[in-house]
């Protein structure tokens, strides 16, 4: 999509248009790579560092003495780590690097009088001084569970290559050890003792202390990692919410997911003037907006600035998901980024919306034979519910989530009940002959938060697995027919991602390349709600407004769509609670819910 003439200055100053990144440290972090890639493999296989390339590992930092291939193994370890900071232009990475190099500098001229050795690692060392300005990005937002993930994932990776060094001594290995030997071996050695596997001559040593030495990095970056300055993931403070409500009050009637600005893991910049903001979250370096910037359009291009100056500040990605036409106009004009049509959100207008007619045969008749089957529903908005019924309602909507983790960032309000949040509204379907359950006769739900002062853009669905089929489509009816006396005009339903290719790709006289883009799409859907949302949104006969994802570089893309699929919890990396015990704790935590809600009833 075009969005007119970039405001050159801004777009300068960020220096953001084109694929390539800055020159100096993509080179300086490919050099530390290689180099690290080089030292490990001098480390690990003996016939290396006698092959024809002797010469150059001789004289790779951390080649010397007798501990050569151990500190052959961790500087090129180390290096590794930090090729991927220095690339992202990190300070600490920066510091580190500028570090270690010195280091291995002396130590190669003092213990092998090595010019050569020496010079290496100054020539990488120049670079990273004499353009340390390019080197000032500050850290990500962290936890302490990265030190968990650092220790497993090296954990990992040092019983794999332990299990090479270990192998990759043949001619001098004694008898022949079996797999769970050589693994017994790699765990001993990495704690620092002798495991059942010998070797002839100084091959023991050697292997010994390679393995002594991923242990030792590997509790020496965990331990740093555990106990460093914690630089905490940005959260929305009261006064931004605050401020944030304050804005909708006045312009949340222009974007149907302006409301979901107010998720409480979400981060936010302000324009200069504080009458437009821009919420987003920082997933794996991927700076992440969502929408259109909230507040006064002719202020959009102050928070926009502040959202690019951010994200320069900490070499993050710069992305907006889901926003509309207008927003990617303006994100393309203010920073010369580019945008891509990513999909259409399906909204009903409450005047047009009737289930008289042929083409809505099938929703009609699905509603008719539900409520033969004696369901009913209730509309009402969250301020209107008492707190026993609403937290009954908190409840079920986790239980029948279906998922470990809470899916929704783009249009997902991550909450349900809060007092702040009087105006959402939510359906409900109940069955009164049903056998009572844990949540009595609740069979269904849906929540929907406002879009302006006549709107409603749907937040979650959920159902009682066994309840009847239709569920959502009685409580989207049941919504559409009681908007008018709740005073409300129009509903967002889902967001439909690619909907245009898969409409397009299914009709006459679709090309071979729209219909092999449409089959993929239909094979995806295995895995992700892809057709299914477009059929479902479908059948309400909907408009269809366009939403586009802007991004920096065409090679950012794979990046950004897997943070993207992060955020929306379709990814998860973290290391959640066993189900079979986080099951438990709901069920007590249910079982306290219930014996309160006994003891009002009775009162």
């Amino acid at each position: 999509m075009s969005g007119g003439v970039p405001n050159r200055s801004l777009w300068a100053r960020h220096a953001l248009r084109g694929p390539r990144p800055e020159a100096v440290p993509v080179l300086v972090a490919r050099a530390c790579a290689i180099v690290g890639l080089l030292d490990i493999a001098a480390g690990v296989f003996p016939r290396f560092r006698h092959s024809r390339m002797h010469t150059m590992a001789e004289v790779l930092p951390g080649a010397l003495g007798p501990f050569a291939a151990a500190l052959s193994l961790s500087t090129g370890v180390l290096l590794l780590l930090l090729a991927h900071g220095l690339r992202r232009r990190k300070r600490r990475a920066w510091r580190a690097a500028v570090a270690l190099l010195p280091a291995g500098a002396v130590a190669q001229f003092t213990y092998r009088h090595s010019p050569v050795g020496a010079l290496i690692s100054l020539a990488l060392l120049a670079p990273l001084l004499i353009h340390r300005d390019q080197f000032r990005a500050l850290p990500d937002p962290r936890s302490r569970w990265r030190a968990l993930a650092n220790f497993v994932l090296m954990g990992a990776g040092s019983l794999a290559l332990g299990l090479v060094i270990v192998s990759v001594h043949p001619k001098t290995l004694v008898g022949d050890p079996s797999l769970a030997d050589r693994i017994t071996h790699v765990l001993y050695g990495l704690f620092g003792f002798e495991g059942p596997v010998d070797y002839q001559g100084n091959t023991s040593w050697t292997v010994a202390f390679s393995l002594g030495a991923l242990g030792l990095l590997t509790a020496i970056t965990t331990i740093y990692l555990a106990f460093r300055p914690e630089h905490p993931a940005a959260r929305l403070t009261e006064d931004d919410e605050a401020r944030l409500r304050g804005l909708l009050d006045k312009h949340g009637g222009r974007d149907s997911l302006g409301h979901f600005a107010l998720r409480r893991d979400k981060a936010v910049v302000f324009s200069p003037s504080g009458k437009a903001a821009v919420t987003y979250r920082v997933v794996s370096g991927v700076m992440l907006a969502s929408g259109d910037p909230i507040g006064d359009v002719e202020a959009w291009p102050g928070a926009i600035e502040r959202f690019m100056d951010e994200a320069k500040a900490h070499s993050w990605t710069p992305a907006v998901m889901g926003c509309s036409e207008t927003g990617g106009e303006v994100w393309t004009r203010e920073t010369g980024l580019d945008a891509l049509e990513l999909g259409d959100e399906a909204v009903v207008d409450v005047a047009d919306f009737s289930l008289a007619g042929r083409a809505m045969r099938n929703v009609r008749q699905m509603v008719k034979r539900i409520e033969r089957a004696g369901y009913e529903t209730r509309v009402r908005r969250v301020r209107d519910l008492g707190d026993a019924e609403l937290e009954r309602i908190r409840r079920a909507a986790d239980d029948w989530r279906g998922t470990d983790t809470e899916r929704g960032f783009s249009m997902a309000l991550g909450r349900i009940g809060d007092p702040t949040d009087g105006d959402c509204l939510i359906a409900t379907a109940h069955k009164a002959d049903a056998v009572p359950g844990e949540y009595g006769d609740l069979k269904a739900i849906l929540h929907f938060v406002p879009w302006g002062t006549d709107g409603v853009s749907l937040d979650l669905m959920r159902r009682d697995r066994s309840a009847d089929p239709g569920m959502n489509e009685l409580l989207i009816v049941a919504s559409l027919e009681a908007a008018p006396k709740l005073g409300i005009a129009r509903v967002s339903l889902n967001f439909a991602m690619f909907r245009a290719a898969l409409a397009r790709g299914e009709k006459i006289g679709a090309g071979p390349v729209l219909r092999a883009w449409r089959g993929l799409l239909v094979f995806l859907s295995r895995w992700f709600q892809i057709e299914s949302l477009y059929k479902f949104n479908a059948k309400f006969q909907p408009r269809w407004e366009p939403r586009f994802v802007v991004y920096r570089a065409s090679g950012d893309l794979p990046r950004i769509g897997f943070a993207a699929m992060q955020a929306e919890g379709f990814v998860n990396l973290g290391l959640p609670l066993p189900r079979f015990l986080r099951r438990r704790r709901i069920t007590a935590r249910a079982c306290a819910h219930a014996v309160a809600e006994r003891d009002v009833r009775a009162a």
